[in-house]
């Protein structure tokens, strides 16, 4: 009986399946078709987040760049045209300015002869007066002076005095605004117009 019950056992066990046969099965332990479709939906997603990203840095990478290259140019105009002022200043300064009014210098009998820096100062200085609609007829060198030059001018009673360490134009710009002052309180009568310090100005 015990013989029957082994024979019926073992003809209702499953037939082991051979490793070769199970490599040919079509069905993969823990893995679903789903799984698979998800994997390579996020598998591409990563690939377009990448290609994204890569993107986005080269756009980063050219317009610093470009911002760079604006700033570039920016301080290069910038530069050409501070350059090119200073150097309008100093040719204009450099320039030699020849003066046709008179020169008297007072101080010829001692031998000294007048400078080229002080020929080059009262043809600028003249040059200054005749832009602010002055008429220089003379200029006197007086004795006992140091760099200093009295300007004559036209219908005026009295003479401007200037100093050749002084910006020729900023002293001319003095005397102009202290002789309109003059006018204006009708002091036509003056023995001179002192504009030798910066800042200040004095009338006698």
């Amino acid at each position: 009986m015990a013989k029957e019950d082994n024979q019926t056992a073992n003809t209702e066990s499953p037939k082991l399946v051979r490793r070769r046969e199970n490599r040919r099965s079509t069905f993969k332990l823990g893995r679903t078709i789903g799984a698979k479709r998800e994997r390579l939906e996020t598998a591409n997603e990563r690939a377009i987040a990448r290609k994204k990203n890569k993107q986005k840095k080269y756009l980063r990478v050219v317009l610093t760049a470009i911002g760079f290259a604006v700033l570039i140019i920016i301080l290069a105009i910038l530069f050409q045209s501070l350059t090119k002022d200073n150097d309008s200043v100093l040719s204009e300064k450099d320039e030699n300015y020849e003066p046709t009014v008179e020169i008297i210098d007072e101080a010829i009998a001692t031998g000294n002869e007048i400078t080229t820096k002080m020929k080059n100062y009262i043809g600028r200085a003249e040059k200054d007066f005749r832009d602010l609609g002055y008429n220089p007829i003379k200029v006197v060198i007086p004795v006992d002076t140091i760099r200093e030059v009295d300007f004559y001018l036209e219908n005026h009673p009295g003479f401007i005095k200037l100093i050749i360490d002084r910006d020729s134009a900023i002293s001319v710009e003095d005397a102009d605004r202290m002789l309109r002052y003059l006018s204006e309180k009708e002091i036509l009568d003056f023995a001179y117009i002192d504009v030798r310090i910066d800042g200040k100005a004095y009338w006698k």
